[in-house]
């Protein structure tokens, strides 16, 4: 234990109130050589009401050599769905839960310590993550949380000289990644195949009482439906998010997927550029299981996995009535969303025609999809040049723009009003792929202020930040469809 002492918080340890099956305490394995504090994030530590006057202090944590009094490290203990097949080996395999802290705010949080060494699932990996992997999730994480879309967070991260091997000799990192909730759907398949319906009860029960505590004085006959059809509500909502602004997750496994609707366990991520309805981001997903354009249909098979655990607890009646609110939330929300891309405040019976014809438009000829929709906001006072500019044949932008203008009549906002809220809405600044491996490689050269310049550009992606214009530039033809695996 460290004698260090971050600030007076409330520390729980609920998680490990659950059946001992559900974890094993497990205690880090520190990183070796020298550590270096890459970053911390000020913003997230104001939140959890911790100092951040000496952000060094967290180093050590991060880094697995410390621990602060009441942290009681657990792996948890899951299975799962991976790429269609059921996988009953799996767990924190180089993570642990170390407590759970409620902040200044009224919110408890876990804190997760990632690459912390192997535990008793680690199956035949090391346990350990390396500063490639590690910067690209702490990057995403923060660039969706400030895009809107339900996220975990990271607080640290640090390298150390300690050689970890993938597909090559890469440097050992560790995060402290911070969320409401780290239980996954694939903790109630876990219940439900391996430990029966008591344990599964169980889960359910503490899951309501401390993420769903609405439902938690609601009649058992009722709770248990309402908290499956939250849930899908949930995760529809995110994936819905995550097609408005073009992100591809690339590995939707059941174990992947948040019981609160968080995007989670950052790897093979994109966000698209030339748009592709098609995309896999996943060089090693060769059947397209998660491309984007299927990622809707991907969430809805989840929640049948996790509606195939459930069945214990309530009726097939129920579990159907509750599945079919995703398919409903997805529509309604999705639909909302992109007429709020397109800036439509009076919904028209038409409009999803013209939101599916403006997405052929795109996927046909190959345009940005953010640099299109940040162009179309600023239409009245930057004119069509950003739109145009886009396409080859520009008569097929001009024809799109006629269509959309004769809709734009049916508006009553003023073109200002409509520019003001479509620039909220549609970002400048998205996490491009070749960004990300930029500040990888001055990273792995010990340089972090890229890393810090980046971060600071996506915390602010809907505002113009004039001096960091060039984040919003155009990928270059290398940094275009970069292919990305699972390995981490």
């Amino acid at each position: 234990m460290t004698a260090f002492t971050p600030a007076p918080f409330r520390v729980q340890q609920r998680y490990r109130s659950l059946p001992s099956e559900f974890y094993s305490p497990v205690q880090p394995t520190p990183l070796r050589g020298d550590i270096s504090l890459v970053h911390f994030n000020h913003a997230l530590a104001a939140e959890l009401g911790i100092r951040s006057d000496s952000p060094e202090d967290w180093a050590a944590i991060t880094a697995g050599r410390e621990l602060l009094e009441g942290m009681v490290p657990v792996a948890m203990k899951y299975t799962g769905h991976q790429f269609g097949a059921y996988n009953p080996d799996l767990g924190d395999g180089r993570g642990l839960l170390l407590w759970e802290t409620r902040g200044p705010d009224g919110v408890t949080r876990d804190w997760h310590l990632k690459g912390a060494g192997q535990t008793p699932y680690s199956r035949f990996g090391d346990g350990r993550a390396v500063l490639r992997s590690t910067i690209r999730e702490y990057l995403c994480s923060e660039a969706m949380h400030y895009l809107g879309i339900p996220t975990t967070r990271a607080l640290t991260l640090v390298s150390a000289r300690e050689p970890v091997r993938r597909e090559s000799i890469e440097t050992a990192a560790a995060m402290i990644r911070v969320a409401e909730s780290h239980i996954r759907f694939g903790h109630f398949e876990y219940a439900a195949h391996h430990l029966g319906e008591d344990a599964l009860r169980t889960l359910a029960e503490h899951t309501i009482e401390h993420h769903f505590p609405d439902l938690a004085e609601t009649e058992e006959a009722d709770r248990y439906p309402a908290f499956f059809r939250e849930v899908c509500r949930r995760t529809a909502i995110m994936i819905a998010g995550w097609q408005a602004v073009g992100f591809c997750h690339g590995v939707m496994n059941s174990d992947n997927m948040s019981i609160i609707g968080d995007t989670f366990d950052y790897g093979p991520y994109a966000f698209l550029d030339d748009f592709d309805a098609g995309y896999i981001c996943n060089h090693t997903d060769q059947g397209g299981r998660y491309a984007y354009n299927r990622q809707p249909e991907m969430g809805f098979i989840n929640c049948q996995f996790l509606a195939h655990a459930l069945r214990p607890l309530m009726s097939d009646d129920d579990l159907r009535r509750s599945l079919r609110s995703y398919e409903t939330c997805y529509n309604e929300t999705f639909a909302g969303l992109m007429r709020d891309k397109l800036g439509l405040a009076e919904p028209q019976e038409d409009d999803m025609t013209l939101v599916m014809d403006t997405f052929s438009m795109l996927h046909q000829h190959r345009i940005d999809l953010t640099l299109f929709f940040r162009g179309l906001s600023t239409l009245p006072s930057q004119g069509p040049s950003p739109v145009l500019d886009l396409f080859v044949d520009r008569s097929v932008a001009e024809q799109w723009l006629a269509r959309y203008q004769q809709r734009l009549q049916q508006e009553q906002r003023s073109d200002d009003e409509r520019e003001r809220a479509m620039c909220a809405v549609n970002p400048r600044y998205i996490l491009r792929n070749y960004l990300a491996q930029q500040v990888i490689q001055e990273a792995q050269n010990g340089d972090y202020e890229p890393l810090a310049e980046l971060l600071t550009v996506l915390q602010n992606p809907f505002d113009e930040q004039p001096g960091y214009a060039r984040y919003a530039a155009a990928p270059p033809d290398w940094g275009k469809h970069m292919s990305i695996s699972c390995s981490s």
